[in-house]
C-alpha cells in the first residue's frame, strides 16, 4: 500500500507556472505508475498526465499537452507536475494516484489507478 500527499498548489495568475509535488511513503514507489488527475468544480474528475514507473514514458491529455510536464524521482519517492502557461481552464483540485501491477502501456482511466492523494487546489485568476 502506498499513502500519497500533494502540496505546490496555489493562487496564480493566467499565463503564470506552478509546480505540483506529490510525496508517497512506502519503498516500493517505483513499482507504481503516476498518475495526475483534476476535478473542478461541478464537473468529473480528469486524466491530466501519466508517466510509466521508470519515468521513461510519459502520457498528457490533449488539453495540457506541450504546458505540463510529469516526471518522477525514484529515490526521493516524489513525483512532479510542471505546470506552465496556466488558464482559466485549468482551475480545479489536483490529485495524484498510483497504479499497481505491470502494464505494457500507461493508464489514462481513474479507474485503473489504486491509490489516491487528498488533492490540492489550483486556482487561475484572469
Amino acid at each position: 500500500q502506498v499513502q500519497l500527499v500533494e502540496s505546490g498548489g496555489g493562487l496564480v495568475q493566467a499565463g503564470g507556472s506552478l509546480r505540483l509535488l506529490c510525496a508517497a511513503s512506502g519503498r516500493t514507489f517505483s513499482t507504481y505508475q503516476m498518475g495526475w488527475f483534476r476535478q473542478g468544480s461541478g464537473k468529473e474528475r480528469e486524466f491530466v498526465a501519466a508517466i510509466g514507473r521508470s519515468g521513461t514514458g510519459t502520457y498528457y491529455s490533449d488539453s495540457v499537452k506541450d504546458r505540463f510536464t510529469i516526471s518522477r524521482d525514484n529515490a526521493k519517492n516524489t513525483v512532479y507536475l510542471q505546470m506552465n502557461s496556466l488558464n482559466t481552464e485549468d482551475t480545479a483540485v489536483y490529485h495524484c494516484a498510483a497504479r499497481q501491477g505491470t502494464y505494457f502501456s500507461i493508464s489514462s482511466s481513474r479507474y485503473d489507478y489504486d491509490y489516491w492523494g487528498q488533492g490540492t487546489q489550483v486556482t487561475v485568476s484572469s
